[in-house]
């Protein structure tokens, strides 16, 4: 990652100037020096390209009336097309890919308890200082068609410098005007690598219960973000130790700490977590897979049980697990294709290993390439991932394991296409053939063709399903007699 100086920042405008299409600085200047309005590129386009990132989205701060302005420069670039938001001075144009904002330069006062700010025109200084952190609080003046030099009033290039995160005011008043603030914090540490200078992590705890008051969308974005990056372990750790955690997952929190009963132990359920995420993160970046390996053992505390000359056991977690966690994507309003794929995932996450334990069996395999579906490999890295133990044989012994039932799951799949399958015979096939309506009779019959196939006693098409329906109707008739 590259972090300019000053000096080398001032001696390198011109590349960011490359970042930006030239049209647009053109326009942004030129309505700038004919209405005499100061404009001003500010927030994540200056951070990161400081940082050696390339952004699509370009944020103005105007002196002046920024919905005007907006409008002037849109006509210039011949864009008819302007998102407007009046009550915030901020309108949007998109051009060529690239998303220019522009905004005037106000305060904002939050009433206690209250998300709606008074929003107020000001100077540019006001507008930096109400801004979550320093290295966003930098602005770029727009002059004779280039940047100008740097504005940095809160020491944001020294902050980036030092790879520090650091609110310009006070972080208490920081983090109560807008409590999203405190997962941005955490998830800019995460992925930038930077430190949380230590009064800001200490008004993260303070302040941790305001998140409650920020909507579940706004919540959801931000960690998936987290869950997106290449440090998912450090976002959940930092979420942690501040206490977001518990405000936002108590499910995961709940799986921390250690029982002892006749001197045998369970290990540290959170710990455990922390490792699978790890491991899954560098084996994908699919968010949902993450997510599902974060959730995976939250179902162990509800089910933990210690047994007589056992130990503890924590049986049907996966299942309870899986229903917590649809009662999580509810409360964060997370859409019906994410539930269903990590429900699935968490209720299913322990068969593989089950059958990797055991002699591993076609009917086994059959039934978990039937219920997995388009997860199953999916399943099979989070299996991988969950072996955590210190013990080099004990893990070598479980890979291997592993790697048999994959063989296993490729063979079973190419010969009887079993992914996602629909059986042959639907419940419509029975009631014709048994010339009856709805009933619990053309379930139980279904199910037993279903059963009969992942068994392996019949093949999966539909001679063979239709062969079984008939010896089965005619088996109840003769009950019947």
């Amino acid at each position: 990652m590259l972090i300019l100086t000053s000096a080398e920042f001032i001696d390198n405008l011109h590349v960011m100037e490359l970042m930006i299409d030239k049209e647009i600085l053109k326009a942004v200047s030129l309505i700038s020096d004919m209405a005499g309005i100061k404009c001003y590129a500010v927030g994540g386009f200056v951070r990161d390209h400081l940082l050696g990132i390339k952004s699509q989205d370009i944020d103005f701060v105007v002196e002046g009336d920024s919905i005007a302005f907006a409008e002037r420069t849109a006509e210039l670039l011949g864009r008819k097309k302007i998102i407007k938001y009046p009550r915030f001075k901020t309108a949007k144009i998109m051009f060529r890919k690239q998303s220019v904002e522009f905004v005037s330069a106000r305060s904002e006062k939050y009433k206690p308890g209250s998300r709606k700010p008074v929003v107020s025109n000001s100077t540019l200084y006001d507008d930096l200082l109400r801004r979550d952190f320093t290295i966003n609080a930098m602005a770029l003046p727009v002059v004779n068609g280039k940047f100008g030099e740097v504005i940095d009033h809160f020491g944001g290039l020294s902050d980036l410098k030092n790879k520090i995160l650091r609110t310009p005011l006070d972080p208490d008043i920081t983090y109560s005007d807008d409590p999203l603030r405190m997962l941005r914090c955490i998830r800019f540490s995460s992925i930038l690598g930077f430190r949380i200078e230590r009064l800001s992590f200490e008004a993260l705890s303070r302040n941790a219960e305001k998140i409650n008051m920020i909507s579940a969308e706004r919540i959801s974005d931000e960690f998936f973000k987290m869950m997106a990056s290449s440090s998912p372990v450090k976002a959940v750790y930092l979420m942690y130790k501040c206490g977001l955690l518990e405000q936002i997952f108590p499910e995961l929190t709940a799986l921390k700490g250690v029982d002892e009963i006749d001197g045998i132990r369970h290990k540290d359920g959170f710990i455990h977590t922390m490792k699978v995420l790890y491991n899954i993160s560098k084996s994908t970046d699919k968010k949902e897979l993450r997510i599902a390996a974060l959730m995976h053992d939250i179902g162990k505390p509800d089910t933990k049980y210690f047994k007589k000359g056992q130990g503890w056991t924590f049986h049907a977690h996966d299942e309870k697990g899986s229903e917590m966690f649809k009662a999580i994507a509810k409360r964060l309003k997370w859409s019906n294709e994410l539930t269903d794929y990590v429900a699935k995932v968490i209720k299913l996450h322990h068969r593989p290993i089950s059958l990797a334990q055991e002699e591993v069996t076609d009917s086994g395999v059959r039934r978990l390439l039937f219920e997995g579906g388009d997860a199953v490999e999916d399943l099979m890295l989070l299996c991988r991932a969950d072996i955590t133990t210190a013990n080099k044989n004990k893990l070598r012994r479980y890979l291997e394991n592993f790697d048999v039932l994959t063989l296993k799951l490729q063979e079973v799949e190419e010969k009887d296409k079993l992914r996602n399958f629909k059986p042959p015979i639907t419940g419509e096939d029975i009631m014709d053939a048994l010339n009856e309506g709805a009933g619990p009779k053309v379930g139980k019959i279904k199910n037993i063709i279903v059963e009969a196939i992942l068994n392996g006693d019949i093949e999966n098409d539909r001679r063979s399903a239709e062969e079984l329906m008939y010896s089965l109707i005619r088996e109840e008739k003769s009950k019947n007699e």
